[in-house]
């Protein structure tokens, strides 16, 4: 089975497993945002589409980390969390026990509207947040 045969749509957090894997966010943003990265560098992201991919290999797996992402009112760690917030959290797709470069890789066609967000620790990938278009469909889908 190929990578993408392997993905799963959850819809909710609560239909994903308790266990590690790895994960396409969708990020449904009306208006443009603007996201703040390390220093003073800013970027606009304009109003759209975005997967973000992203891994949970620690306690409470996917279910944990997508309830983070989908959850309101959180304390901002993470870039990815400037979305989550002001965009409207669609689902994810997930791997169990995949990695979230395979994902990036997967969806390399798209473009990476913010060089290094989300994969700064990321010697491979250009940036672990990509744009899709809203016709397009994922692999998988």
């Amino acid at each position: 089975m190929n990578l993408a045969e392997a993905l799963e749509f959850c819809a909710s957090a609560d239909a994903a497993p308790v266990a590690p894997g790895a994960y396409i966010l969708q990020i449904d943003l009306a208006q443009p945002l603007l996201v703040r990265m390390a220093g003073d560098f800013c970027a606009e992201l304009l109003a759209g589409r975005y997967l973000y991919c992203g891994s949970a290999n620690g306690p409470g797996g996917l279910r944990s980390r997508l309830a983070r992402h989908m959850r309101r009112g959180k304390s901002m760690h993470w870039h990815i969390d400037q979305l989550t917030e002001r965009g409207a959290v669609i689902g994810a797709w997930i791997v169990r026990n995949g990695r979230e470069c395979d994902l990036v890789a997967m969806l390399a066609p798209l473009e990476a509207p913010i060089p290094g967000f989300g994969s700064s620790d990321c010697a491979r990938c250009r940036s672990h947040l990509l744009c899709a278009p809203r016709d397009r469909r994922l692999p998988a889908c």
